[in-house]
């Protein structure tokens, strides 16, 4: 399977009229850099971009971005997309879309994952800031932060229809990891998307940005905590979960579950030899030997 269809065809000369005529001050060349599963891309000159959903659904994830990451910038010490501008819809485009700083550095999907040691640190200083207690009108997330028995029906679908490795395992580990007890603490502000390719590294391996906030919600804190197996071999997630010191073993265990959850997603959802499709598989790999 690969990436969902535009609802609506994005292209240079629809961003950059859009610039143009909203924001006409920082109007420059425009340069597609990816159409993800909801949302284009693109560089605007040499220190902005431009994102813009390309499907409906996704038009209230780009209001949630600009209507929280303004407070939550001040909450976490790593750089994140916090909109510069915000774009209204016109006739030539139906949703809101924003205008965002350009980060140096590169995404963590081309950091060898041995070498990612840096990162677990860095990453775990910043989940410990983003997982603070959230407001009751924090975005609300079907498919993030839930209770993951919630996802179970959608979880054993796919093992049902996907040509997945190891998938006799694969059932039994989640029928384990699926008991663990849900959260009973406050819902947390989750990232909701947290994997190497919303990771951005610098030349020595240090985070210096983590982006595309467009699945930010409040739940349990596991589903981020994911992470762990996505971007980390066994002695660097170790690393990483005893930086971790709020998290308790339950927490863990349902992370584990998230984990196996998320990687079978990428790997059924992902073209294949994309990042993402590589990110489902090390995920894989990494949740089967702490089966």
């Amino acid at each position: 399977m690969s990436t969902p269809a535009a609802d609506i065809r994005v292209d240079d000369a629809l961003v950059a009229r859009l610039v143009e005529t909203q924001h006409p001050d920082v109007a420059g060349p425009v340069t597609l850099i990816a159409n993800g599963w909801d949302n284009a891309i693109y560089r605007l000159g040499d220190r902005l971009g431009v994102r813009l959903p390309r499907r409906e659904v996704a038009a209230q994830l780009t209001l949630n971005e600009q209507r929280w990451l303004p407070e939550l910038a001040g909450q976490v010490s790593v750089p994140i997309p916090v909109p510069e501008r915000i774009g209204v819809p016109t006739p030539a485009y139906p949703w809101p879309w924003s205008i965002l700083p350009w980060f140096d550095g590169s995404a963590a999907t081309g950091l060898p994952v041995e070498d990612r040691g840096r990162l677990a640190v860095d990453l775990a200083a910043f989940v410990h800031e983003l997982h603070e207690q959230a407001p009751p009108d924090a975005p609300h997330n079907p498919v993030r932060g839930v209770p993951l028995r919630s996802r179970e029906t959608v979880f054993l679908e796919r093992l049902a229809t996907a040509d997945l490795p190891d998938a006799d395992r694969l059932r039994r580990l989640w029928e384990r990891l699926v008991e663990t007890p849900p959260w009973q603490g406050p819902p947390v502000w989750l990232h909701g998307d947290l994997h190497p390719g919303n990771l951005l590294v610098n030349a020595s391996g240090a985070l210096s940005a983590v982006i595309d906030f467009g699945d930010l919600t409040a739940g349990d804190p596991a589903s981020d905590l994911a992470v762990a197996w996505l971007a980390f071999d066994p002695d660097v997630r170790t690393a990483f979960r005893d930086l971790i010191v709020d998290a308790d073993n339950d927490t863990w265990l349902r992370a584990h579950g998230w984990a196996l959850l998320l990687s079978t997603a990428f790997l059924v959802h992902s073209e294949p030899d994309s990042a993402m499709r590589a990110i489902g598989g090390h995920g894989l790999e990494q949740v089967l030997i702490d089966a």
